[in-house]
């Protein structure tokens, strides 16, 4: 009798740690891009009702807004801050000019004027707009680098594919935020996961870190909106990973150098205060690799920032940021949201009128808008930042001691910038914001420098459930506004509705 042999199997083999770890990277990432992809593609401006006083309460009993009488029109845009940049990309390739709006007298109307062009129409008004007091005409207050380079893809659009950014808003929109916010994100999350796999010493504390970087921080929520901060943390991870690589070889390529100056002086130019952190890389890759640096680094550096002049220049006939007129006549001309009037200053935007430097540095780490009290992952950082700096490891100056110490120094100077060198009527924690914006960039820099920390309590099962309340609860913040991050944090609503605080 003939007997069939059993089928042979082929054993599977077990795969390493690094390549298990790669796999779940991979699906961390898919997960927190598709998300991203998901929301932008759903984005629309929302209006809840308890942002406005009920009917019949007078002004003066609720400073809150009355409802509208008719329907807002609809747009893909959350608030005043991404459609200052929105209504220039418009004016730029429909028009082309940066005037987003003109002011005329008018003895007719009430108010003396008659303000008109497309900042004036509803889904397009922003306050953050500042007016030439001689020519009367309105620009956006934000720089006009992003909003110049990202008309370069709507004009395409128009040109291409016919799709206007006011008839095809849904379309344009949407799609440009995929390329300037989500890829860009994906990339950061990449390139992140790289540095983490080269710089951790666990599995568990590189994967803590990862999924920090893909669902804990502000550009989560900042990703569905046209903004400078969620670019510029792109941007400062992009030269991070490039620096780390040239600092570790023998001999980088070329390319590494001239792209490590791009994107630090991209950054620079998205945050001003990055500058510093363009500087303290530019010296380190100096002393690494002098001619090189001089060579391609400095005029790749540059590029961007001539950029930015050259544009901030055609758009208003200045060198200087129109943000720079701050406190005077470009900005507080008649109706402006930023002319101070006596009894009217109310809101968030006015807290640092009514609070001092010491309540204002509180809230800004611990209190409504705290860094560590929103995303108290980042109390890990500095834990981090003491263990590397500390740790024996035979190597005096190795990639994650430079980080973990430049994270340390930019963090002090850029903090203490904004608690002591603004004014008061500056210090108001980003406006309508779900966290600390201006801060934002500095994101990749304290999640690297988190590495030692978490590998630290990888060995631990309280230290590993520390970690992981901490990660919740600014998983928690993150997502508490998750359809428009130009709203309040969650801590801030709390102490409002108690009455703790009042602007």
């Amino acid at each position: 009798m003939n007997q069939t042999a059993a089928p042979s199997v082929t054993p599977i083999k077990a795969p390493t740690p690094a390549a298990l770890r790669r796999l779940v990277y991979g699906l961390l990432i898919t997960i927190a891009v598709a998300g991203v992809v998901g929301r932008i593609l759903g984005v629309g401006r929302v209006i809840e009702p308890w942002l406005f006083r009920p009917d019949g309460v007078a002004a003066e009993e609720d400073p809150r807004g009355a409802w509208p009488v008719t329907r807002p029109e609809p747009m893909p845009t959350h608030g005043d801050n991404d459609r200052s940049r929105w209504v220039t990309i418009r004016t730029l390739v429909d028009q082309g000019t940066y005037v987003i709006g003109h002011r005329e007298p008018n003895t007719l109307d009430p108010k003396g004027y008659t303000d008109t062009g497309p900042a004036t129409e509803d889904g397009w008004r922003t306050i953050d707009k500042v007016m030439n007091p001689d020519t009367r005409d309105f620009y956006s207050s934000k720089p006009p680098l992003l909003p110049t380079i990202l008309a370069g893809e709507y004009w395409l659009f128009k040109h291409v594919a016919g799709w206007s950014i006011v008839e095809n808003r849904w379309q344009v929109v949407p799609t440009i935020l995929l390329t300037v916010n989500a890829l860009p994100f994906l990339i950061y999350l990449m390139l992140l996961a790289k540095t983490v796999e080269q710089l951790g010493l666990t599995d568990w504390g590189r994967l803590f870190v990862l999924a920090a970087g893909c669902f804990a921080t502000l550009l989560t929520p900042f990703l569905t909106t046209l903004n400078n901060h969620t670019i510029a943390a792109c941007t400062a991870m992009f030269t991070l990973y490039l620096a780390i690589r040239i600092w570790n070889s023998v001999a980088s390529p070329a390319c590494q150098f001239a792209l490590a100056g791009f994107f630090a002086g991209f950054t620079a130019c998205n945050e001003l205060p990055a500058a510093a952190f363009a500087a303290a890389i530019g010296f380190l890759l100096l002393l690494k690799a002098p001619r090189q640096t001089l060579l391609l680094f400095l005029p790749a550096l540059a590029a961007p920032v001539a950029g930015f002049f050259l544009t901030n220049y055609a758009a208003i006939g200045h060198w200087r940021p129109a943000y720079s007129e701050f406190g005077g006549p470009w900005y507080e001309y008649e109706g402006s949201h930023w002319k101070p009037i006596p009894g009217k200053m109310n809101g968030i935007d006015w807290a640092g009128t009514k609070e001092s430097e010491a309540t204002y540095a509180f809230h800004l780490l611990l209190g409504h808008h705290g860094l560590f009290s929103l995303t108290p992952i980042f109390l890990l950082t500095f834990v981090g930042i003491v263990l590397a700096l500390v740790r024996r490891d035979g190597q005096r100056w190795s990639a994650l001691k430079l980080v973990a110490g430049g994270t340390l120094l930019l963090t002090v100077v850029v903090v203490g910038f904004y608690i002591f060198k603004v004014g008061d009527r500056s210090r108001n924690y980003g406006g309508w914001t779900t966290g600390l914006r201006w801060l934002m960039w500095l994101t990749p820099l304290w999640l690297v420098s988190m590495l030692p920390a978490a590998d630290w309590l990888s060995t631990r099962r309280l230290g590993r459930g520390v970690g992981y309340a901490l990660l919740a609860v600014s998983v928690m913040s993150i997502s508490y506004a998750a359809w428009n991050p130009w709203r309040h944090p969650w801590l801030y609503n709390f102490l409002e509705a108690r009455g703790w605080i009042g602007y």
